[in-house]
């Protein structure tokens, strides 16, 4: 077996007395699409920056690409690309200028990679357009296109769709995974729950320790232990009431225009016969599949 492309081992970072990354052990092995999920201030940024050798581990290490990244910082950036959450673009310059600007910090000047990179991301076509003028999304595939042009084979993205609408979100993702067939490992951040669900291991951060790491479908066949159920009745806000008290729920909660239920013990009669009797109309009551967010409440409960 190949060395991982990102080892981990009790990484930890703290600010003071707050521990903002606490002990965290993972690999990525190459070709993977890892995500790594959890709200603001989880600590996912924290340990990217860590990966990257921006910031010193307070305890443990990691290697990227075989490099230290305590020790070896350089080598590390030098190896891999980096899409903050933050686009460094600027904005008085062309789709064109940024990119070849950017191209010049690793000491590429080729123009046929600058045209590649370009086409890459879709940005054809786009050359002379000021940033300022280009939509969120747009800026967004630039960003990922300055990331590229040194032809990385890791790639970190740190919450690179946040901000961005459904569309343009599923279309980045799909350059993800073009990337990934080219063989580039990805590590991705984000808080969107749905987007967790393209990739190939999510790991679940809260409060600085990571939670789990596995697949998708791993995760909520481990986690979520008991069935889901997917409650229409009215009203919602009473029905939410009494089925948070029911002795054997786990977890009840609003799912847009119904409750959505998880319980070992609890079935669809018990549940339907119960909102009767407390005055609640039910519509119907059917049978739901987890969700990584399931997973997410269920391991930060």
């Amino acid at each position: 077996m190949t060395d991982p492309v990102i080892s981990v081992k009790n990484l930890t970072r703290k600010f003071g007395d707050f521990v903002a990354v606490d002990h965290i052990n993972f690999e990525v092995q190459a070709g993977e699409v890892v995500g790594y999920l959890g709200p603001n201030g989880s600590g996912k940024t924290t340990t990217i920056r860590m990966l990257l050798g921006l910031l010193k581990p307070s305890d443990g290490s990691a290697t990227v690409l075989g490099y230290d990244v305590a020790s070896q910082s350089e080598e590390v950036r030098a190896r891999v690309g980096y899409m903050s959450q933050k686009f460094a673009i600027y904005d008085d310059l062309t789709t064109l200028e940024n990119l070849t600007f950017y191209g010049g910090v690793y000491g590429i000047t080729d123009k046929e990679r600058i045209q590649h990179t370009l086409e890459l991301v879709g940005l054809k076509g786009h050359e002379s357009t000021l940033t300022r003028d280009m939509s969120t999304g747009w800026r967004q595939r630039l960003s990922l296109g300055i990331a590229l042009v040194h032809e990385p084979k890791l790639l970190f993205l740190d919450e690179p769709t946040s901000g961005v609408d459904p569309t343009a979100r599923r279309a980045f993702w799909d350059l993800i995974y073009e990337l990934a067939e080219n063989g580039v490992t990805i590590l991705v951040t984000t808080h969107y729950m749905d987007e967790a669900e393209y990739c190939e291991r999510v790991g679940v951060m809260r409060d600085g320790k990571l939670l789990a790491m596995d697949t998708p479908t791993a995760l909520k066949k481990s986690i979520i232990t008991g069935d889901v159920w997917e409650v229409y009745a009215n009203p919602l806000e009473q029905g939410l009431e009494i089925l948070s008290a029911m002795d054997g729920v786990e977890r009840v909660g609003l799912a847009g225009d119904h409750l959505r239920v998880i319980s070992q013990r609890v079935g669809k009669k018990s549940l339907q016969s119960l909102l009767e009797e407390k005055g609640i109309r039910v519509e119907k009551i059917e049978r739901g599949e987890p969700t990584l967010e399931d997973v997410f409440l269920s391991l930060a409960r």
